[in-house]
């Protein structure tokens, strides 16, 4: 039985090199699933980005009662007259977080009163 030859060859014997036969040449890259790798990372974004009603108004309300305490706390610290920016930049992250729309027409109004005392307390401070 005659055993077909192989397209490496040696130089020499001994001489540790080796090259590849003109058939054998590098190819490029080989095309991947890429379209479909794409779209169903995106179809699990999508269903990340649904959400459930009632979580996202426990999630509003827990935003509000923390703009709620900061405001608190920035009340106090006015009063003793010992006000820090750590108070300042706390307001301003929890200001962030009351601009969400929850679906709850009540809730909203509570949230957009929060948030525009914040505001004001903000531009008292001087800070955008």
């Amino acid at each position: 039985m005659a055993t077909a030859r192989s397209p490496a060859r040696r130089a020499g014997a001994g001489s540790g090199t080796f090259s590849l036969g003109e058939e054998q040449a590098p190819s490029g890259p080989a095309a991947t699933g890429g379209p479909r790798t794409v779209s169903t990372v995106d179809a699990l974004i999508a269903l990340q980005g649904v959400e459930d009603p009632a979580e996202r108004r426990k999630r509003a309300v827990r935003k509000g009662r923390d703009a709620l305490d900061v405001l608190d706390a920035l009340k106090l610290a006015l009063l003793e007259g010992n006000l820090d920016q750590s108070t300042l930049g706390r307001l301003k992250s929890a200001a962030e977080g009351l601009k969400q729309a929850t679906g709850d027409s009540g809730l909203d109004a509570v949230l957009g009163e929060i948030e525009l005392r914040v505001e004001v307390e903000l531009a008292k401070a001087g800070i955008r």
